[in-house]
């Protein structure tokens, strides 16, 4: 799709269907269109040829154009037209194209994500804050919350996409002073996209920053995604493991590791989506009806941005079809605290027994930092304690740290 061949392509599809369009409001012979629709070619390199003398990309690609048609038809190709009529119009199919694919990939992970909630919505896992264990919660709600997050990115980029499919073809300064108002109609319908409303010479570019920026979200959730299983990967928690093939290789010197290096190779593609949107939004500041500065960060930013898309989500969606669940490691490393982690439901039951909340607070706390001290199960330790005890039964107390209390409204969050 965005390959310089690719691109001309678009250009003559443009300036056919501006032909085209010309001719059904008779300013244009329907026998030269004819001519041009079946002689209008070209070959890259005799544009790049053309290219070294004109110092101008679609004044070569008109001259390469003529020599194929024949000056009798040729001399209405790009008639009323400035070169931002061709090449921002043509950017836009180029765009669409590129986003069906990308649209493809995130309903992929979405697919995948969704499988993987279901199928995991009540194993249970620590959940962790600040890196430190908080309350368990399940895999599954993680899985689902990622879910969410991607749903949300599928309605930004559609949206982004909607907001690049205009084009123009309205002149040197958008204006129309050179070509009627019904070409630009006519030509947007056989490219089934919308006219700029209020055009420079060019298509406003916080359009396509707007996308970029999108692209840049898309980006930080995978690397959200890949963040956490890298953190859980690692050898001391060991709950998830990126795939790893049996003929793979983790070090050129250790034999036994088992590195999670795509989701860190997503980590790293990640910042470099990120970098795109500055320069877009910097694109957005142009001289006047517009100058050139913009041009040459498009053609790096843009394909390689969506290109990017693409390969990250398809490398994403390989990692989470793979990817191995150790759900034995994940109820081991709830226990790791030895019963700590229940610290929050025996505050709120003696605060509903009528213990002031710090005085509760550090009742609980002082017997956690004892059983940490002591290596010692910390219910244990409660069970002991005669002023706990004064206000929560044994009964109770069992309930307490109950695991089931954490899965309860699990069902409620997937509804």
């Amino acid at each position: 799709i965005w390959t310089d061949e690719n691109r001309f392509k678009k250009w003559l599809r443009v300036e056919i269907a501006v032909c085209e369009a010309l001719a059904e409001l008779d300013i244009v012979p329907i026998e030269a269109v004819d001519n041009i629709k079946k002689k209008a070619s070209f070959k890259l390199s005799n544009i790049r040829k053309a290219e070294d003398k004109t110092k101008h990309e679609v004044v070569a690609f008109l001259n390469v154009l003529q020599s194929k048609v024949g000056d009798e038809s040729s001399r209405w190709i790009h008639y009323g037209l400035t070169s931002s009529d061709v090449i921002d119009t043509a950017f836009a199919i180029q765009v669409k194209d590129s986003a069906s694919i990308i649209t493809g990939d995130i309903e992929s992970v979405l697919g995948t994500l969704k499988a993987l909630a279901s199928k995991h919505r009540y194993t249970p896992i620590i959940g962790r804050t600040h890196g430190i264990h908080a309350e368990p919660t399940t895999l599954g709600l993680k899985f689902a919350a990622w879910y969410d997050e991607m749903t949300r990115n599928y309605a930004r980029f559609e949206f982004a996409v909607e907001q690049m499919m205009v084009g123009k073809i309205s002149g040197a300064v958008g204006n129309f002073s050179s070509i009627e108002p019904e070409v630009e109609e006519k030509v947007m319908e056989k490219l089934k996209l919308s006219p700029e409303p209020a055009a420079s010479q060019i298509v406003h570019r916080d359009r396509h920053a707007f996308l970029i920026a999108t692209l840049g979200i898309i980006g930080a959730s995978i690397e959200k995604i890949a963040t956490e299983i890298r953190h859980l990967q690692r050898t001391e928690v060991a709950e998830l493991e990126e795939p790893f093939a049996a003929t793979q290789h983790g070090s050129s010197a250790m034999p036994h590791k088992r590195n999670p290096i795509r989701c860190e190779q997503l980590c790293g593609l990640a910042r470099l989506m990120r970098s795109y949107i500055i320069p877009a939004v910097e694109n957005i500041v142009l001289w006047h009806e517009r100058d050139i500065s913009h041009s040459s960060v498009e053609r790096i930013i843009i394909p390689d941005a969506m290109i990017l898309a693409d390969y990250m989500l398809a490398t994403l969606n390989e990692i989470l079809s793979g990817l191995v669940v150790h759900a034995d490691r994940m109820k081991e490393n709830i226990t790791v605290t030895k019963g700590h982690i229940f610290s929050q439901r025996l505050l709120l039951r003696l605060i509903r027994a009528g213990v002031p909340r710090q005085k509760a607070h550090l009742m609980i706390q002082g017997k956690i930092m004892s059983s940490w001290r002591k290596k010692e199960d910390f219910k244990q330790q409660v069970i002991r304690d005669g002023e706990i005890r004064r206000y929560v039964s044994l009964e109770e107390i069992e309930s307490l740290f109950d695991l089931d209390v954490y899965i309860r409204y699990v069902d409620h969050i997937f509804k």
